[in-house]
């Protein structure tokens, strides 16, 4: 039902993890599953089929996979990413993809939500941190209210996909409440 507060929002949700038992692609889909239904959820499945990157193919005849993705980018109004941390960083995969957008432009001025979650203490804030480093330089449209770290991800979240922690429960409600928004700033 779309109403004047709270109009249809497209968002195309991202799991950085190719592993099919993935937390966070878990995680995206307790979101997905916690969100208002004015919130329209896309899954991007397609993150194991773009070649490497490569500037020589990177032209108006792109890969298939990649003019999908940007195709998928360029209909959503904003943009939910949830990432594990492998080494530190991004996990290669999302970093590939996001590599694919530089300089087609899909995510200028895009509301982008970005979550990494890790069992670790840490939340996995070192890939956050590249991940937001990277967004901004490719000028995605991010804030506070729209980044989370997520420590210990195993003891918050069931295999299930039950979110069984309540301050958590609380701050991604929060973080799509944010997104949405962005996504609408007439409605602020």
């Amino acid at each position: 039902m779309n109403h004047p507060m709270h109009p249809t929002t497209n968002i195309l949700a991202i799991s950085g993890s190719l592993r099919q038992s993935s937390s966070n692609t878990t995680l995206m889909n307790a979101i997905i599953n916690l969100a208002p239904d004015y919130l329209n959820f896309t899954t991007y499945t397609g993150l194991g089929d773009l070649p490497h990157f490569n500037p020589d193919l990177d032209t108006d005849q792109a890969p298939q996979s990649v003019q999908t993705l940007r195709t998928q980018l360029s209909q959503a109004h904003g943009v939910l990413i949830c990432s594990p941390e492998y080494g530190n960083g991004v996990p290669g995969a999302l970093k590939n993809a996001l590599d694919w957008i530089v300089s087609s432009g899909e995510f200028v001025n895009k509301p982008t939500a970005v979550i990494t979650a890790s069992p670790s203490p840490l939340g996995g804030n070192y890939a956050n941190a590249s991940l937001l480093l990277t967004l901004q330089m490719i000028n995605a449209q991010l804030s506070d209210t729209t980044t989370l770290t997520i420590p210990h991800i195993t003891l918050k979240l069931s295999k299930e996909g039950i979110i069984t922690d309540l301050t958590l429960k609380q701050n991604l409600q929060a973080l799509l409440q944010s997104l949405h928004q962005s996504c609408h700033p007439s409605i602020n």
